[in-house]
């Protein structure tokens, strides 16, 4: 999805292609694919769109392991992309990550077919769960929370945002390359919202008690930036406890919506409940 024949200076193309390749779970792009599978659509027609949201997750990434934000040296078990290239090309290279996706979604109505008025209701929900409103105002709050998180409540509303946005779009965009009515697309939502706040509490459980070969980074890196996380509220077992919860109840939406095909969905929904990194 990064055109060759397009001139672009080396070191830009190298630093997008150094962080976009740098492998991760891919879990926004599968979730493109198995929400349009969970309705039985065409999974070629959705891969711009899984490619693009995929763009705009490793752009987040790149600008969250900045100084001015994280300050992270190991991303994925790799130097992060301002140590390799310098913080001025790692800027640059989100950037072009972030603009080139919008790109990549118009592919998939110009060399698949999808209509162009579906392309157009993706465009507007990514611009929207990934901009001021959505992810970037996750990340807004979690900076601003650095100076004193006081309630759950605060928690959960950057959990949602920085991290369970994305994956909300995500979903709805596979599901609308597939022709979901709106009964489904409300039922992708309440999947992704409950599944994204689940994702991110097992991060926080992770950071407590994960193995860092595994992780690609220093456990117990929550604590030392003085970040609050779910186990610092609640605890351990009441974290898990609510993992579980969520990853119920994002099934049991997929199951009263009518999807033909949901195997996949649920089964995404219990790997990550159980996963070690």
């Amino acid at each position: 999805m990064l055109p060759a024949g397009w001139h672009v200076p080396e070191p830009l193309r190298q630093a997008m292609n150094y962080s976009l390749m740098a492998g991760g779970k891919r879990l926004r792009p599968v979730c493109v694919l198995l929400a349009c599978e969970s309705l039985n659509g065409r999974t070629a027609a959705a891969e711009p769109v899984a490619c693009a949201v995929e763009m705009i997750h490793t752009y987040s990434l790149v600008h969250d392991d900045l100084p001015a934000l994280d300050n992270d040296d190991y991303r994925r078990g790799k130097p992060t992309n301002h140590k390799v290239y310098g913080e001025a090309m790692a800027i640059l290279a989100g950037d072009g990550l972030l603009t080139h996706a919008f790109h990549t979604i118009v592919q998939s109505s110009r060399q698949f077919g999808v209509p162009a008025d579906v392309a157009l209701a993706i465009v507007e929900e990514l611009a929207e769960y990934a901009g001021m409103r959505g992810m970037v105002g996750g990340q807004a709050a979690d900076m601003l929370g650095e100076q004193g998180i006081t309630t759950l409540e605060q928690l959960e509303y950057i959990h949602l945002h920085k991290t369970g946005d994305l994956i909300v779009f995500s979903l709805r965009a596979g599901g609308r390359i597939a022709g979901a009515n709106e009964v489904q697309l409300r039922a992708l939502t309440i999947y992704g919202t409950k599944l994204g706040l689940a994702f991110q509490i097992q991060d926080d459980i992770l950071d407590v008690v994960g193995d860092e070969a595994l992780l690609g980074k220093a456990k117990g890196s929550d604590e030392k930036s003085g970040k609050v996380t779910y186990p610092y509220f609640i605890g351990i077992e009441a974290s898990q406890q609510e993992v579980e919860r969520l990853t119920l109840e994002a099934k049991q939406a997929i199951s009263d919506a009518g999807f033909p095909s949901p195997e996949h969905l649920f089964d995404l929904a219990d790997y990550l409940m159980n996963r070690n990194h």
